[in-house]
């Protein structure tokens, strides 16, 4: 009995502390990434707790370190819900990712190794599998992966550090861009220009590749049906 009553303590143990504070916050931007929380969605203490096995005084934490992101809103006596980005903040958003970008795959182009270049080749591959088979929901799953991947060649600390914070706030967006009709096609030669400037070692031309890229993201951003409406898709 006693030998079962301290397995159960244990399994009921909720994680605290940085630990917890890090599980929360890391586990809240998964459901963001994915879908799973939406803009304006209610996050509960209690509910949040028994998600993520955590305790609350974790919770709280984590929901500060997202808000101090821009990505949760902390409203006085009302709680915490996920913070609602408008279609002109995501325009200046997506500008401010064009530099950022832009950047790194100058450094990219310069220091790619052989082996950054293979994965680079496999993902021009899949993108163009993805988007030949109708299929934009791995098509646009690639497309993070490639940005983030070209971020990480790049090396620079800096940039990866903001354009984590800043697309963590246009996901929502980022997604829903991925689903509009024919936009996998259109996006698809940037993405491969991109990836061919890299590969050629041409850091001129990926820093242009990389800025065209974004310039047409703000394009379909502002062409977004309703646009003056924060709920508005991207």
């Amino acid at each position: 009995m006693a030998d079962a009553a301290e397995a159960a303590g244990t399994a009921d143990k909720r994680v605290t502390g940085q630990e917890g504070r890090r599980v929360v916050s890391a586990g809240i931007r998964r459901a963001l990434s994915s879908g799973d929380m939406v803009p304006g969605q209610r996050l509960v203490e209690q509910e949040l707790s028994e998600t993520f096995h955590a305790t609350r005084s974790s919770v709280r934490e984590a929901l500060q370190d997202l808000a101090a992101d821009d990505l949760v809103e902390l409203i006085p006596r009302r709680g915490a819900r996920v913070r609602v980005i408008s279609v002109d903040e995501a325009v200046q958003i997506t500008e401010c990712r064009a530099s950022l970008e832009g950047l790194c795959a100058r450094r990219a182009a310069e220091l790619a190794t052989e082996e950054h270049r293979e994965v680079l080749r496999e993902t021009r591959e899949s993108m163009l599998k993805a988007v030949a088979a109708g299929d934009p929901e791995t098509y646009s799953a690639l497309n993070r992966r490639l940005h983030d991947f070209i971020a990480e060649i790049s090396g620079q600390k800096v940039a990866q550090g903001l354009l984590d914070r800043l697309n963590g706030q246009m996901v929502r967006f980022q997604f829903r861009l991925a689903l509009r009709p024919g936009r996998p096609a259109q996006s698809l030669p940037q993405h491969v220009a991109i990836i061919d400037a890299v590969l050629s070692g041409d850091a001129e031309a990926a820093e242009a590749a990389s800025r065209a890229h974004l310039d047409n993201v703000v394009e379909a951003l502002r062409a977004t049906p309703g646009q003056g409406d924060p709920a508005a898709g991207g």
